[in-house]
């Protein structure tokens, strides 16, 4: 199937061809003509899948007909973070170049003024964080009486970050008659209930179990001490081909540590985390998409969702707590059909988190020790890095990751080596 086979608008289309998309992903194939026919519809799609321009394609085009009135949106996209509004809306200026759109932006750490203004001219499209959309509403800033199609995105972030209870009082004040799309990678009790509760008779679309990662990114695990997880980055990011790459933390106060850490010893790198002022949020993230910096250090909340093109790898630092949070994460890599690799390092204390994430993503890790020997874990290495397309099964072992003791994880650091028995695909 191509994009020409959609039915989208002449203008979308030459848009679209520009970005150099000939055809739609899974997601966009299905979506688009459940949106275009006015279906409520629920989407169930991994991070990288295309997501977002599955519902801003249609959208263009559905709004392309009419005008905005002044204080009254035709349309509204909630998002839970500023970084992930700020992306959608860079969609709606990609792909409505060739159409007389008017946007808004409503997040938190901008002028509320310069966003009245924008209100006040009248806007087709208003991308929010319902924080400050309340906030404006309550001011009597806006009207949401005009509002035909809603867009509730990432609604299982939504949920992790308490916004439920701000997207219910939203949705009351918006008009029943109404097309309203949800977005999410996952689909817990909790977002299923607000689908049955807010969307009517929805087309429910799926491309790819639910919390499964991509199929792109290859995984592996390192048994390493707290102690020596700085020595394990730095030797990795020499050993890997790191185009580029985000290294997940699980504290904010730590991101700041280690992102120090990794500049004193020569490295692009730059901290992403939500006590950051939004400029400069803004401003090193433009920095990371430009590659003047190459490794961006970052806690789960300022990254999540985030569509940067072409990133190479990603290092989780710390073992998420939540096995959703490791899928998120590693989303980052392997995007649009690309290769991406995540690595992750796990100490003591881990074990239980490690078994929640496999148990999960029903998948083995690769695992290797800080000599760089692979342990365990019954797992295929999926192609060696010299172009060895065979896939490669190391034994079973009678024992796992979950049974072995943490202090037999460690090896010494001799040098800044993982040894000379390392396979020649991480060489």
């Amino acid at each position: 199937m191509k994009f020409d086979d959609l039915g989208l608008s002449p203008e979308t289309l030459k848009a679209v061809k520009e970005r150099g998309y000939e055809s739609p992903t899974p997601i966009q194939a299905q979506a688009i003509p459940a949106i275009q026919m006015t279906r409520d519809v629920v989407g169930l799609a991994q991070t990288g899948t295309g997501k977002t321009a599955s519902f801003t394609l249609p959208m263009i085009d559905a709004l392309s007909g009419g005008r905005a009135k002044m204080r009254m949106p035709r349309s509204l996209v909630l998002e839970p973070t500023r970084e992930l509004a700020a992306q959608v809306a860079e969609n709606f200026d990609v792909y409505g170049k060739y159409h007389k759109l008017n946007k808004a932006l409503l997040v938190g750490g901008e002028s509320m003024q310069d966003q009245k203004k924008l209100l006040d001219q009248g806007v087709d499209v208003l991308i929010a964080t319902p924080g400050r959309l309340l906030d404006l509403f309550e001011r009597g800033s806006i009207l949401l009486n005009d509002i035909k199609i809603l867009v509730i995105d990432e609604a299982d972030r939504m949920l992790d970050m308490g916004f439920i209870p701000d997207i219910e009082k939203i949705v009351s004040l918006i008009p029943p008659m109404r097309q309203t799309l949800l977005f999410s990678a996952t689909m817990p009790n909790e977002i299923k209930k607000l689908t049955e509760k807010f969307l009517n008779n929805p087309k429910e679309i799926s491309v790819a179990p639910a919390a499964s990662p991509a199929e792109t990114v290859e995984q592996f695990l390192v048994k390493v001490s707290n102690k020596n997880k700085n020595a394990a980055l730095d030797q990795l990011l020499k050993q890997e081909k790191v185009k580029n790459a985000f290294i997940f933390l699980n504290r904010k106060r730590d991101v700041d540590t280690v992102s120090k850490w990794l500049k004193e010893k020569g490295y692009k790198a730059a901290p992403l985390h939500g006590d950051m002022p939004q400029v400069k949020r803004t401003a090193t993230l433009q920095q990371f998409k430009n590659d003047e910096i190459q490794l961006l250090v970052c806690s789960d909340v300022a990254a999540r969702g985030l569509d940067i093109k072409d990133v190479s790898h990603v290092f989780n630092y710390d073992v998420p707590m939540s096995a959703d949070d490791y899928v998120h994460r590693i989303g980052r890599t392997g995007r649009a059909g690309k290769t991406g690799r995540a690595w992750m390092f796990a100490s003591e204390g881990d074990e239980k988190y490690m078994d929640a994430i496999q148990k999960l993503i029903k998948r083995e890790f690769i695992a290797f020790d800080l000599k760089g020997s692979k342990t365990d874990q019954e797992s295929a290495i999926s192609k060696d890095r010299k172009g060895d397309d065979k896939v490669k099964k190391p034994k079973k072992s009678k024992s796992s990751y979950s049974d072995k003791k943490p202090e037999d994880w460690d090896e010494e650091l001799e040098g800044d080596t993982f040894g000379d028995d390392i396979p020649a695909f991480l060489r």
